[in-house]
C-alpha cells in the first residue's frame, strides 16, 4: 500500500504545474527576528545569529512570518532538528501552518495567541506535523476554523520512519499554495498532495514545534507562474 501512493504521488508531480518565479522575500536570520511575531505557551530561547534562527521551546510555540502571503507561492526553508543533549532535545515537530487566517478572515497576527496547540483551531489554515509524537507521525491538515476540529484523512497520517526527522540533519522543506494544488516536499520527496475545491488563496506562514529543539535557515517565499511562461 506504500508503494501504491508512493507511485500515485509521483504522478500527480509530474503533471504541468506552476513553475518558480520572482522571489517575494527571504530572511536569512542575520538581522534579528523583527519579521516575525513569537506566540510561546512556555517562555522559550530564541536567537537569530549567523543565519540561524535557534528555537529551544519547553512547550506549544509559533513564530509567524509578518508579511502576508497572496496567489500561488511556494515556500522553502532548512530546518534541523538538534539532539546534543539539551533538556529539549527531543528530535520531534517540525510543523508550520501556511496560507493562514481566522475563519472570519482577518489575520492570526492580530489575534495573538497563547502558543497552546488547540488555541489554533479557529484558524483556516494548512498545516503540516512532520516527526510528530515523538517522531511517529507526519500528518497533513487542512483547518476548517473550528474548536476542536482537526480533520485529518487516512492518506495524510503516515508513520512511515524515513518520513520522520533525523537528528542534527540539515533538511529542506517546501510547501506550495498553487490554487487547488497544495504540496508538502522534503528533501526532494513529494509527502503529500492535496487537491482543494476551495482553496485557501492568501493567508500567513508559521513556523510551529513544542518541546523541541530546532534550526531554521535560509527561509525564503517565491511567486509561482503559470507553467510554460
Amino acid at each position: 500500500m506504500i508503494l501504491d501512493r508512493r507511485a500515485l504521488l509521483a504522478g500527480l508531480a509530474a503533471t504541468p504545474f506552476a513553475g518558480q518565479g520572482k522571489r517575494l522575500y527571504a530572511d536569512d536570520f542575520r538581522q534579528g527576528l523583527k519579521r516575525w511575531a513569537i506566540e510561546a505557551e512556555k517562555p522559550a530561547a530564541v536567537m537569530a545569529r549567523d543565519g540561524v534562527l535557534d528555537i529551544v521551546a519547553p512547550a506549544g510555540f509559533t513564530a509567524w512570518f509578518k508579511p502576508e502571503l497572496v496567489g500561488s507561492v511556494a515556500i522553502t526553508y532548512q530546518a534541523q532538528a538538534v539532539s546534543e543533549g539539551g533538556a529539549f532535545d527531543r528530535v520531534s515537530d517540525l510543523n508550520c501552518f501556511w496560507m493562514a487566517r481566522e475563519a472570519d478572515g482577518g489575520s492570526p497576527l492580530d489575534h495573538p495567541r497563547s502558543g497552546a496547540f488547540a488555541d489554533y483551531d479557529t484558524l483556516r489554515t494548512y498545516y503540516v506535523g512532520q516527526g510528530g509524537n515523538t517522531n511517529t507521525s507526519t500528518r497533513f491538515r487542512r483547518y476548517v476554523g473550528r474548536p476542536g476540529d482537526r480533520p485529518l484523512l487516512p492518506q495524510h497520517d503516515h508513520a512511515a520512519a524515513d518520513e520522520m526527522l533525523a537528528p542534527n540533519r540539515w533538511t529542506t522543506v517546501r510547501l506550495i499554495a498553487d490554487g487547488q494544488r497544495i504540496q508538502y516536499w522534503n528533501d526532494g520527496r513529494h509527502l503529500f498532495e492535496h487537491n482543494d475545491s476551495q482553496p485557501y488563496t492568501r493567508g500567513w506562514f508559521g513556523l510551529r514545534t513544542t518541546q523541541s529543539h530546532l534550526r531554521i535557515r535560509n527561509f525564503e517565499v517565491f511567486k509561482l507562474v503559470p507553467a510554460g511562461r
